[in-house]
């Protein structure tokens, strides 16, 4: 593990100062760097220190370029090379040593990169070395990673840097403050400028600006982002002539691994453009962020690579210690489907038997792999496929992939190749987002059109680059250069390429649309042909909500669609409980994903689909809750009353009750559409058949309805509250007896609501007995005031129980 300072140029000294280590006779090193303009840089200088050309001892190899020879020993690889070489020989034979340069960015592709080959050194290769380079990384955390080697930290040459915060007004837009500071830079500091943005966009402004004004003699504008030109990017990086100075405006592409000769000013803005992948979308949006410390340190670095220099912030001293200290790892935030395509090939199905710095996400690989399993990439092992295998050879995203692969099969594949290049870059088309037009079709057209490099409204960089990666496809799979992309192929291959993004118009809209995925999506009124298609097949959303507004898409037809996806589509009936009629619905529905494609009503629904539709409904709680007659509610309480006290007999709480439905109550909802049908069920019986035998021979006597009283009444027991039954009463119609009556086995005493003739309570008790020996005195004082024609005895043990009132003798 090496870090070094910020600025330390350690980059192209250390693998040629490694060549000849004995170790190393007969193999080559390895180096990764994170851009295909910094692996470049690196061999060139290398080479140079070499007094050689690139492609001897020192070469590279980048996406779609090589420079390599039979006598190269050192070999600079964009990290995506690393991986693709690891997939074809897992034991790197002829390779003894790769170095991760620049490791503290954290590329998706370099840790998946690190970790395969520490799995390579564990398993097939001992003796391959692994060697960390990081300006800014914790390096024993890395070290530990890899085992505990030895940490060495170099301070390399650099020069101080004066750092000057010239923070922007907040009604001010970036690109004029830069313009203001640089503008001050050339005058008040010597040297070139490096000048740090977030994105293309506010590069183009910036330079437009600059250009508008008057700049002094012998300063010249250059751009330098991953999207140009490889000529454009080294005139960026080369030293300007005598006498002449540079204003180089950069995305992040110039914060690391490269050293602009004759920089001494760097001017930053504080921002960086980031990739962040949501997995409840599917979609990964480009995000404006603040810089971390350890990126503006990285920046302001570059001002001293090779003489003292000043740095300007755009933004204010107290925020500094606010910025966060380091950059998130990119496999935190990204789209993991392309690293689990990876493992796959690998043949790795559980990522923790990796040796990872950051372990995956497990939602957002779960996520990857669920889409795998839909392109036809891995089975349902989550093993790689023959399918999987072909379009891993492309060396692009596996949506895209799949849909070369596909289109290659339908005979589209010199569409596929353009639509898959455009999607691999930003918009062709210059303008706001939301301003352009989003018919793909439109921009395939201007990929195919000889003249669309004279438009204005064309981005030439894109469109060459597009242009050089759908030759370079084609000449993989061997297509005819005389065949054409078609706009006419435009949906299908979309649709294959997002399956979960094919849309449906709504009923009684316009614009907007229902994603398969199940997501909402709008579609800008008269912005496009596109408008009031029945189907869509959409690649890129603005992630909005509710309704994301769709971005890039092309039209589908229903015939294409269902021939696409025939073994997708989702053919159900569908019974549900209507609360407006108070009766089932049925429906044959065809479906793709949330899209319903067709939909008929079923005159005969299948009973058992009926029955579980009413039991999910009554299991909701909602319109279609059971309703208990009388007798049934008093069979459930005297239920309930025997299970309180003896815990054998069955449990009728409305939860049990609900959870067990599927045994008591679904046999006899077969058959029943409405609700007047359910309300005749015999909720009670249902109830009672859930006893056994014995239980049912024993219930009347462990819980009977009635009890007969001394005065021959039978009076009904009141179970409502089973802890504690209630016989209501007349007080005179117990004469004579002295125990309270009991129930449950003779162990449960009734409590006794003691009445006055008219009914109205006068006492409660458990105790008769006792009732008739103490208090009933004071309750016959009352009750002889208040009802004078019945009779009062002293003795209520002794008398006669009556129903009816008797007239008092007369004195």
């Amino acid at each position: 593990m090496l870090q070094a300072s910020p600025g330390a140029g350690k980059t192209t000294r250390v693998p040629l100062a490694l060549l000849d280590e004995p170790w190393l006779e007969g193999r080559r090193i390895v180096m990764l760097e994170p851009r295909r303009l910094a692996a470049r840089a690196a061999a060139r200088r290398m080479a140079a220190s070499r007094n050689e050309s690139v492609g001897l001892t020192v070469g590279f190899r980048v996406r779609g370029e090589a420079r390599v020879s039979a006598q190269t020993r050192v070999e600079v690889v964009t990290e995506g090379i690393l991986t693709r070489m690891l997939h074809r020989d897992a034991a790197l034979e002829g390779i003894g040593l790769v170095i991760f340069d620049e490791f503290h960015e954290r590329s998706l592709n370099a840790d998946l990169g690190l970790a395969l080959s520490l799995e390579s050194q564990a398993v097939l290769r001992p003796d391959l070395r692994v060697l960390v380079m990081s300006a800014t990384l914790e390096g024993e955390r890395v070290a530990n990673l890899l085992g505990g080697p030895p940490v060495i930290k170099s301070d390399g040459r650099t020069f101080p840097v004066d750092v000057r915060y010239r923070p922007r007004r907040a009604d001010q837009r970036l690109e004029a403050a830069v313009v203001s500071v640089v503008r001050r830079a050339l005058a008040d500091d010597p040297g070139s400028l490096l000048v740090f943005l977030p994105g293309g966009a506010e590069i183009h402004e910036t330079a437009r600006r600059l250009g508008a004004g008057t700049l002094p003699v012998g300063v010249s504008v250059l751009p330098l982002f991953g999207a140009l030109s490889p000529d454009a990017q080294d005139a960026a990086i080369a030293p300007p002539r005598p006498g002449e100075r540079k204003v180089v405006l950069a995305t992040s592409i110039a914060q690391t691994s490269l050293t602009i000769e004759g920089v001494n000013v760097v001017i930053d803005s504080g921002l960086a453009r980031v990739s962040s992948f949501s997995p409840r979308s599917g979609m990964s949006r480009l995000h404006t962020v603040r810089v971390s410390r350890a990126s503006a340190d990285q920046r302001c670095g570059r001002a001293g690579r090779t003489a003292p220099g000043v740095c300007y912030r755009l933004w204010p001293p107290e925020e500094q210690l606010g910025l966060l200290e380091r950059d998130r790892p990119e496999i935190l935030d990204a789209d993991l489907t392309p690293l689990a395509l990876d493992l796959a090939l690998a043949g790795i199905v559980d990522a923790g038997t990796l040796r990872w710095l950051d372990m995956p996400p497990v939602a957002a690989l779960a996520h990857a792999r669920a889409l795998l399993r839909q392109l036809g990439a891995v089975d349902v092992r989550d093993r790689i496929t023959a399918h999987g295998r072909e379009m891993a050879r492309l060396g692009t995203h596996p949506r895209l992939a799949h849909m070369i692969v596909r289109g290659r099969e339908l005979g589209m594949a010199a569409s596929a190749c353009v639509i898959a290049a455009l999607l691999e870059e930003r918009n062709l088309v210059r303008g706001v987002a939301s301003e352009r037009d989003p018919d793909l079709r439109a921009r395939v057209a201007l990929v195919e059109s000889d003249s669309a490099h004279a438009s204005d409204h064309v981005d030439r960089d894109v469109l060459r680059r597009v242009r050089e990666q759908s030759r370079a496809w084609r000449r993989q799979l061997e297509v005819s250069r005389a065949e054409r992309a078609k706009e006419s192929d435009c949906g299908v291959l979309l649709s294959l390429a997002f399956p979960d993004r094919v849309a449906a118009l709504r009923v009684d809209s316009t614009d907007r649309y229902l994603l398969a995925g199940g997501a909402g999506a709008i579609i800008a009124k008269g912005s496009s042909s596109l408008v009031g298609e029945p189907f869509l097949s959409v690649a890129e959303l603005d992630g909005a909500r509710p309704h994301a507004r769709i971005l890039l898409a092309a039209p589908l037809d229903r015939v294409d669609l269902e021939r696409i996806f025939s073994e997708l589509v989702v053919v159900e009936e569908l019974v549900t409980w209507s609360a407006a009629s108070e009766s089932i619905t049925a429906v044959r529905r065809e479906r793709l994903g949330a899209i319903v494609l067709r939909e008929r009503n079923i005159e005969r629904p299948d009973d058992e689909l009926v029955a579980q539709a009413l039991l999910d409904e009554i299991g909701r709680g909602g319109s279609l809750a059971l309703r208990w007659s009388a007798d049934a509610t008093r069979i459930r309480e005297r239920l309930a009353f025997a299970h309180r006290h003896l815990a054998t007999w069955p449990d009728v709480s409305d939860e049990v009750l609900l959870l067990s439905a599927r045994e008591w109550l679904l046999p006899h909802l077969r058959g029943i559409r409405r609700r007047q049908q359910l309300d005749e069920l015999d909720l009670g019986s249902l109830l009672l058949a859930r006893l056994d035998w014995q239980q049912r021979a024993n219930f009347d006597a462990f819980a009977p309805t009635h009890v007969e009283v001394p005065s021959g009444s039978r009076i009904r027991i009141d179970y409502s509250d089973p802890a504690a039954p209630v016989l209501p009463v007349r007080l005179q119609e117990l004469f004579g007896l002295d125990t309270t009556p009991m129930i449950g086995a003779g162990a449960v005493p009734l409590t006794l609501h003691l009445l006055s003739p008219a009914y109205r309570p006068v006492q409660i008790t458990r105790d008769l007995a006792g009732f008739w020996r103490g208090s009933y005195f004071d309750v016959r004082k009352e009750l002889r005031g208040r009802y004078p024609k019945h009779e009062w005895p002293e003795d209520p043990i002794g008398a006669t129980p009556t129903k009816r009132a008797k007239r008092r003798p007369a004195p």
